[in-house]
């Protein structure tokens, strides 16, 4: 008679193979944390005097006002100890289920037994407690200054988050669970996970975020057909092949950021940007930006403004035989337009007809919550870390960034991988978000002291190229798009900023979803809006207030403004001319090196 369940000797010889396994994989993970680089706690996690000035005020107010102090501790003991005798009553009536939970909803506690099952629900209803605890201890702090304050929260919010029972085995139901139902193996599946992320992040735990097997450029995701038409030690000028018979006079040319590669706007051809412009009738043309090693640390801004954007557009008039572009910058890569315009406005040139900043910050005055990482506790790490380098490695670039939504790009995908034992799911935009760049020393630093912590640019005394300019000195016609959810570069510190430009002509549109999301957003998938408001630029809430809301992508809401500066129409325009032959096929070399680090 057969009972369907595996016999006791299968299960153990399952048992003690998952146990081999495990000790191999254990010896390899032995091995990669040795290759892990000497730490910089300074890059690593904010500076210690951070923590001690909030601790020196909340123990300064303890001792002048001790029954405040009191008073927290024993509302957050009384919570405790209710808690735990509701849990014991529970039990004692003879119900295995949990006490009344009012704690919040919480996606990370999606699964039942976090609601019905009395452990599980006990452990999160403290964790809640815990978090509350903190929250109303950080806010009766009366002597910390609002920058302090803020910085404070942000990293008291990490190490909460960091001890979210969710991220524990033993305090985890949905990777308890899957360990039972594989006998083990998920975990052994998931050590497996561990140890190739760190071996292949030289030490460092930096999780896979999507299936690096599943894509490859030119083939899958930035495929849309074009050539590189141009090259120097800074970039590669892609041009794009026209599919229409005639195009707009004034070609088009595309700064991505250099932090990130320029391939989230050419995906898929369904949600690919730079193909749906070639299909509007445009000559588009987009950088590729050289991702640097150490030989470069003696790159600065005024590299990539001039061997960048100005030489890029130079040679895009020189293909086209137009007198402008109409040039497009995102994220860092538009704080550079705007630097770009300046110096040719300040050399009396007309170069650009007109420029669409996407996601740009140019004044740090607000720069939201990415403020906490650009004081000089932080700063002064990366300092001393690129004069040691020679470079800024792109993994705190992407550590930095992932903290400010670390359970969504930190924690959930950790779970998933080392817990769980998921193989990382073939999603493009992960595995773009894990394809990241190093940023040259002495840009980096420039960067970070004069743009961000100085605010020199929206102060008009920044020296770029020999020329000493601002914010006032762009003065062509303008189209900015921010995001209404973008944690990098809040909307409302964009508005700030293009408010602030010199030109007449402007244009500002807010989409809705974040830095990403809320710019690669078709027109086929009706999924995020956008809010336009022709109002004088004034205050930020009031323009918001008094805007237009616009269903769909604003995608097509930028084509209307940019064919009215685009001229006339003309035949298409093949890839190159005789001085300017294809030398690679799009994507290019430089998006595809690996830098010999």
């Amino acid at each position: 008679m057969t009972t369907g369940l595996t016999e006791p000797s299968e299960n153990l010889e399952k048992l003690n193979a998952n146990l081999a396994r495990v000790e191999e994989l254990t010896q390899r993970l032995i091995q990669a944390l040795a290759q892990k680089r000497a730490p910089n706690p300074s890059v690593e996690a904010p500076g210690q005097g951070l923590f001690v000035n909030a601790v020196n005020a909340y123990w300064k107010e303890a001792m002048e006002n001790p029954g405040k102090l009191i008073e927290q501790q024993a509302t957050f003991w009384g919570r405790t100890l209710k808690h735990y005798i509701d849990a014991q009553h529970a039990l004692a009536a003879g119900k295995f289920s949990a006490p009344e939970d009012t704690s919040p909803k919480d996606r990370r506690f999606a699964n039942p037994l976090w609601q019905t099952h009395p452990y599980f629900n006990f452990v999160k209803q403290q964790y809640f407690r815990n978090v509350e605890a903190m929250e109303q201890a950080l806010a009766a702090i009366d002597e910390l200054a609002p920058h302090e304050r803020k910085r404070v929260e942000h990293f008291a919010r990490q190490m909460m988050d960091m001890l979210a029972p969710t991220n524990f085995l033993g305090t985890n139901p949905d990777a308890l669970e899957r360990a039972v139902e594989t006998e083990g193996e998920s975990l052994v599946k998931g050590l497996e996970n561990l140890v190739r992320d760190i071996e292949a992040n030289r030490g460092d735990v930096l999780v896979t975020l999507a299936d690096p097997d599943a894509f490859a450029l030119g083939d899958n995701i930035g495929a849309t057909e074009g050539a590189v038409v141009y090259r120097n030690r800074m970039l590669e000028l892609i041009q794009y092949a026209a599919t229409t018979d005639k195009v707009h006079a004034t070609p088009v040319v595309i700064f991505p950021p250099w932090i990130n590669k320029f391939y989230i706007m050419d995906l898929k051809p369904s949600n690919s940007l730079i193909k749906w412009i070639v299909d509007q009738g445009y000559t588009l043309f987009v950088v590729s930006w050289k991702n640097p090693d150490k030989s470069y640390a003696d790159v600065g801004l005024d590299a990539y403004v001039d061997e960048g954007l100005i030489e890029a557009i130079e040679e895009v008039k020189k293909i086209t035989g137009e007198k402008s572009v109409n040039a497009v910058g995102y994220c860092i890569a538009g704080t550079a337009l705007t630097m770009a315009q300046a110096v040719l406005a300040n050399r009396g040139e007309k170069s650009v007809k007109s420029a669409t900043f996407f996601t740009t910050l140019t004044d740090f005055s607000d720069p939201g919550e990415v403020a906490v990482f650009l004081d000089d506790d932080f700063i002064d790490g990366i300092e001393s870390q690129v004069a040691k380098d020679g470079y800024l490695d792109k993994y705190y670039m992407s550590r930095t960034f992932s903290f400010l939504r670390s359970n969504d790009l930190i924690y959930g995908p950790a779970i998933r991988s080392y817990m769980m034992g998921e193989a990382p799911p073939a999603f493009d935009l992960l595995y773009w978000n894990g394809d990241g760049t190093n940023l040259p020393a002495r840009m980096a630093v420039e960067y970070l002291r004069w743009i961000c912590q100085d605010n020199r640019l929206a102060e008009g005394k920044i020296t770029i190229c020999g020329e000493t300019i601002g914010l006032k000195d762009v003065k062509v016609p303008l189209f900015a798009v921010a995001c209404e959810t973008d944690h990098i570069a809040p909307w409302k510190g964009s508005f700030h900023g293009i408010r602030q430009f010199g030109s007449k002509d402007k244009t500002f549109v807010v989409s809705q979803s974040g830095h990403i999301a809320g710019i690669i957003n078709p027109p086929t998938k009706e999924k995020y809006g956008h809010y336009v408001n022709d109002a004088e630029m004034g205050d930020a809430d009031e323009w918001l207030a008094t805007a237009s809301f616009n269903k769909g992508s604003w995608w097509p809401t930028w084509e209307a403004w940019l064919k009215k500066r685009s001229g006339r129409m003309v035949d298409a325009r093949p890839l190159g001319d005789s001085k300017h032959p294809m030398m690679a096929p799009a994507p290019g070399t430089y998006v595809t090196e690996t830098p010999i680090i």
